[in-house]
């Protein structure tokens, strides 16, 4: 047996609403640049090494706490040049004492 097919369903359509009126576009006023916020302590602890020398240097990064980023690289600099120096004396040979060197 055929069936005969089936007949096409139209679906009621939807009523037409209406769009929403459009929102008025904001205005937007000229306004002067805002100022950068103040240098602020990040507050980060520095644990002592234990190695004087190196504590002496490592002190000189509180100085960055109270300055503008784009003086901090002096900083950074001014403690790694520091610390290097720290860690190439590690390296560096003692000199011998006046009586360390006979035969």
């Amino acid at each position: 047996m055929t069936e005969p097919p089936p007949e096409a369903v139209s679906e009621p359509a939807a009523p037409a609403v209406p769009a929403p009126p459009a929102a008025p576009a904001p205005q937007v006023q000229a306004q002067a640049p805002a100022e950068p916020a103040a240098p602020a302590p990040l507050g980060v602890g520095r644990t002592p090494t234990g190695h004087p020398d190196t504590d002496a240097v490592l002190a000189v990064l509180a100085d960055a706490d109270h300055l503008p980023a784009d003086a901090h690289l002096a900083v950074y600099e001014d403690v790694h040049r520091g610390l290097r120096d720290a860690l190439t004396a590690l390296d560096a040979r003692p000199e011998p004492g006046p009586y360390e060197n006979r035969s």
